[in-house]
């Protein structure tokens, strides 16, 4: 079992800044891919960003060039920098961490609420 605990989500204004920090309870170094998605009040829940282990990113198209996918193997953290925010992304945020050893395993955080004022 893997804990993934998320924080650095808040309120801010458009345009604004916000880090999430997603911490594992075990070590990321052979994890496949960590990614973070985020869920809108009646939306489905999409994915945002993703880093593999080869550290190779991969951003939907509506965060491209305004947010940042990073990893720290060290202290087992993976972090979203986001930047130029606008109200479209006000959502819940979840961090995902995606093991394979021959099983797939996935493991996601509680959440963390991000609102961006207009």
């Amino acid at each position: 079992q893997v804990q993934l605990v998320e924080s650095g989500g808040g309120l801010v204004q458009a345009g604004g800044s916000l880090r999430l920090s997603c911490a594992a309870s075990r070590s990321i170094f052979s994890a496949n891919r960590m990614g973070w998605y985020r869920q809108a009040p009646g939306k489905q829940r999409e994915q945002v960003a993703i880093i593999t282990s080869g550290d190779s990113t991969g951003y939907a198209d509506s965060v491209k060039g305004r947010f940042t996918i990073s990893r720290d193997n060290a202290k087992n953290t993976v972090y979203l920098q986001m930047n130029s925010l606008k109200p479209e992304d006000t959502a819940v945020y979840y961090c995902n961490v995606h093991y394979y050893s021959g099983l797939h395993y996935d493991y996601w955080g509680q959440g963390t609420q991000v609102t961006v004022s207009s």
